[in-house]
């Protein structure tokens, strides 16, 4: 049984896991823009992880929510849909990551608010993404 290929190994195209995932990212930060939230942080990391991530929205009644955002992005369904990654170990995690980035940015929101974004990559078809708001709650 062959393992795995790590994040720096290439596939049979030559793109890297990390590449793919960076190509997510930047995909989910075009819609976050497109919805009208602004970018603070991406791929912030500290000692216990890392926030893909972190936006700010402002509603109409000028209440600011910051929005802690995971990014799964898949190039088939040999694991399953790109969300399907995201556990309950995950979201805790997400969770303890987003009090610490608080606290280290200094950042006062009214809300806080966890999402997810998957990114289907398939060969040959525009790239699907699908938005859940606030995941594990």
């Amino acid at each position: 049984m062959a393992d795995r290929a790590t994040s720096t190994e290439q596939d049979q195209r030559g793109v890297s896991r990390q590449e793919v995932g960076g190509h997510g990212e930047d995909l989910a930060a075009a819609l976050l823009l497109s919805e009208g939230l602004e970018i603070l942080n991406r791929n912030w990391r500290c000692p216990i992880g890392e926030l893909d991530i972190v936006a700010l929205e402002t509603g109409r009644d000028d209440r600011r929510t910051v929005v802690f955002c995971e990014v799964k992005t898949r190039r088939g369904r040999g694991y399953g849909g790109p969300l399907e990654a995201i556990t309950r170990d995950k979201v805790r995690k997400l969770r303890h990551l987003a009090a610490r980035w608080l606290l280290d940015a200094g950042v006062h929101a009214d809300e806080i608010r966890l999402d997810a974004i998957g990114v289907m990559l398939m060969p040959g078809c525009a790239p699907e993404l699908t938005h859940v708001q606030g995941i594990g709650g």
